[in-house]
């Protein structure tokens, strides 16, 4: 399988369901946020992104982004979205850090880093019964906030893995004890649109949230956010086993990962979606009964792998730091 187009496709529980699941490699690693900080070089913390290559600082909203990638680092070569969280980084005793290297969820071939995607008509079990309106050129959404102090989404959670297939348990925050095969963390996005918005100040408003987590039938959507739309997720796997001597942990036994924002907690990890399928692609997947019909294209995962671009951000963000990158005063 591996090196396969078949390798996107084979994580799926029931092949009779159209829900998507596939794995998109590591587009780039660096300070962009064109949500949060458009057009902003470099942003306030570290990213890393999967997707189109039309990925840039800016990324104006009028333009169609599948027009102007060119390649996508997602198995689905009909999808340029472009989809980005955090990183993830180990603080040593000796409070210097070290980024956690990803690594590829189960069945995907040998993917580069990056993050499953799923988009989820109801459940893994059934389509439901509703229709589900694919996004419209233009559309970005996030989920989750870096000043968040608490863990009241239940979309947003860790695994602690004891190997690549772990699920369960998930919690609202950062293992506190060594992982085994690492940590999966796990971003579930709103799925009731309002209808009129692609975006909104800021990047939630239009969107409401009725997900109840774990892959569950999320609750149904309001008068106020009527359109039910895919529900989007991500899983990242990140290889936290290299640093699962407790003798480098702090001295007072408290877990040592933090978010590329300095949130040694977990409260405060968000994702960033950026619609960016080509033509009704999307539309035709949730239309769909079964996964592959409607000609929906895919490409091996090796040429997936090559897609990516040129860094407009240049900072070492590897090796040992004494600080995270644009984090200066944090120390």
């Amino acid at each position: 399988m591996k090196g396969s187009s078949l390798a996107l496709a084979l994580g799926l529980a029931a092949p009779s369901q159209a829900y998507l699941r596939f794995g998109c490699a590591t587009l780039s690693v660096q300070r962009l946020d064109p949500l949060v900080e458009p057009g902003v070089i470099p942003s306030a913390h570290l990213h890393q992104i999967v997707g189109g290559n039309g990925f840039n600082a800016t990324m104006d909203p009028t333009t169609d982004v599948s027009q102007r990638a060119t390649c996508t680092t997602c198995t689905f070569s009909e999808d340029f979205s472009n989809y980005w969280t955090a990183v993830l980084y180990f603080k040593a005793r000796n409070g210097t850090y070290k980024r956690v290297p990803q690594y590829p969820n189960a069945l995907l071939g040998n993917i580069k880093g990056g993050m499953t995607v799923y988009y989820i008509q109801e459940s893994f079990n059934s389509n439901g019964n509703q229709k589900i309106t694919a996004f419209k050129p233009g559309f970005r959404m996030t989920v989750g906030t870096p000043q968040s102090k608490d863990g009241s989404n239940p979309g947003l959670r860790y695994t602690c893995l004891q190997d690549v297939m772990t699920r369960f348990p998930e919690t609202a925050e950062f293992p506190k004890q060594p992982c085994p095969a690492g940590i999966m963390a796990i971003h579930h996005f709103p799925a009731c649109w309002d209808g009129k918005n692609l975006d909104s100040p800021n990047h939630q408003d239009h969107m409401y949230n009725t997900n109840k987590g774990g892959f569950t039938t999320a609750g149904p959507c309001p008068a106020s956010h009527p359109v039910r739309v895919p529900q989007v997720a991500f899983e990242t796997m990140w290889d936290t086993t290299p640093f699962n001597n407790k003798a480098d942990w702090p001295a007072d036994g408290s877990q040592p990962f933090v978010w590329s924002y300095e949130d040694s907690v977990g409260y405060g990890t968000h994702g960033d979606y950026l619609f960016g399928w080509k033509g009704d692609a999307l539309q035709r997947a949730m239309d769909s009964k079964s996964l592959l019909s409607n000609g929906i294209a895919t490409q091996s995962v090796d040429t997936a792998n090559q897609c990516t671009i040129k860094n407009t951000v240049n900072e070492e963000i590897d090796g040992w730091l004494t600080s995270l990158p644009g984090r200066h005063m944090d120390m």
